[in-house]
């Protein structure tokens, strides 16, 4: 599944692609190969269903049903392990990263009702970039800690790589487990993650204080809890706060391996993105739901090659935001879209003109140089008011 010639759309996406992927480790360079055309055909269509790469696909294959069956021999490949492709490709793109905290998310999704998607992902401006992906046949979206730490793992070994040092890590209240904790206690990084109400909270000195469950606040109320330990274990010394918002009854509570303030809750609320990128990939710009293939494996691979998409198309938008043109792709006179969106716009604008597409590929560290502006939304997270003069609003951007 070669090509020589660069004229029109597919081609010169395919060999901008493959420039990147050559640096990969592959076990023959045709697989290479392959993934590019396949990232072509994804961006294009938009779409994973395989029939739909098809039109977008080049080779000496006459009829679409050999191209649709080298695919799928791809897909199907023992010897074609995701984190030896995307490991070097997502390490190139941090390399610039900096000093700066590198803030991380921990969550699941579920796929078809049979299959649980376990993701770490890198928080990048408003959108979470995928940094490992794991995919077992299991029935429900809480995994034991078992299955985590393997993925934590590679996530380790791929920053420990390039030096990054300063992580924090994000997580929702299913992973709320003193094995965890302790397992980024030992790595050196943060946490803020969301817990559980049946814990019991404990003084450094064992003593029994209560149940989270047994603390009543009242609305617009918050409550910091510093020094304390977690479960009959005595886990600690931790940090908790507590929050009750204004307009329901659920309380929120985040630990954290830091002394807790208000801004915790900032903090976490940051973990809301990667939600953001589930939605894209299954049915906001990717439709990973249209896919038909129903093995594990085989589905870890195809994330794959929407993880390399979606790394590509950010890293493409922050050029386009940092060069100034986001207008000539966002019609709005304020930033509206995401990186990613910017960067998907400005690739079919590139292509239509004849111009380069994915010339770098950058995830840098630091401040947005033109943040999102705020947008009503339809169906935007309500409100959560904390204190009289302390209000957190948790946005999601476009």
């Amino acid at each position: 599944m070669t090509t020589e010639s660069t004229r029109g759309d597919a081609p010169r996406m395919y060999q901008a692609v493959l420039a990147h992927l050559e640096h990969a480790l592959w076990n023959d360079t045709r697989n290479a190969r392959t993934l590019a055309w396949m990232v072509t055909g994804l961006v294009l269509s938009q779409s994973t269903s395989l029939p739909a790469w098809l039109p977008h696909i080049h080779s000496r294959a006459t009829f679409a049903q050999s191209t649709e069956r080298r695919v799928r021999r791809w897909l199907e490949n023992p010897a074609i392990h995701p984190i030896s492709s995307y490991g070097p490709l997502v390490t190139r793109a941090l390399r610039d990263w900096g000093g700066h905290t590198l803030v991380l998310a921990l969550d699941t999704s579920m796929l078809f009702e049979k299959f649980c998607l376990i993701r770490v992902s890198v928080l990048f401006r408003g959108r979470a970039v995928p940094l490992v992906s794991h995919v077992l046949e299991h029935s429900s979206a809480q995994v034991s800690t078992a299955h985590l730490l393997p993925v934590l793992a590679e996530v380790k070994g791929l920053l420990d790589f390039l030096g990054i040092r300063q992580v924090r890590l994000l997580a929702d209240r299913g992973f709320c487990d003193t094995e965890l904790m302790g397992w980024l206690q030992i790595c050196g990084w943060h946490d803020r993650i969301r817990m559980k109400s049946s814990l019991i909270l404990a003084a450094p000195d064992g003593q029994r204080l209560c149940k989270i469950s047994e603390i009543r606040l009242a609305p617009r109320e918050t409550r910091c809890f510093q020094n304390i330990t977690l479960t009959g274990r005595h886990f600690g010394p931790v940090h908790m706060a507590l929050a009750r918002p204004a307009d329901g009854p659920e309380q929120w509570q985040v630990v954290s391996d830091e002394p807790t303030s208000v801004e915790t809750f900032a903090e976490y609320g940051e973990r809301f993105q990667i939600e953001e990128g589930f939605l894209d990939e299954k049915s906001g710009l990717f439709g990973l739901e249209d896919s038909r293939l129903r093995d594990a494996d085989s589905l870890e691979r195809l994330i794959l090659v929407l993880s390399v998409a979606t790394l590509l198309l950010v890293s493409e938008g922050i050029e386009v935001v940092q060069r100034g043109d986001r207008r000539y792709v966002d019609p709005h006179w304020r930033r509206a879209l995401s990186d990613l969106k910017i960067g998907l716009r400005a690739v079919h604008y590139a292509l239509s003109r004849g111009q380069a597409v994915f010339s770098c590929l950058t995830l840098q560290g630091g401040p947005d140089p033109e943040p999102l502006g705020q947008r009503k939304r339809p169906h935007a997270p309500p409100q959560m008011t904390l204190q009289v003069g302390w209000q957190l609003v948790f946005r999601l951007p476009s």
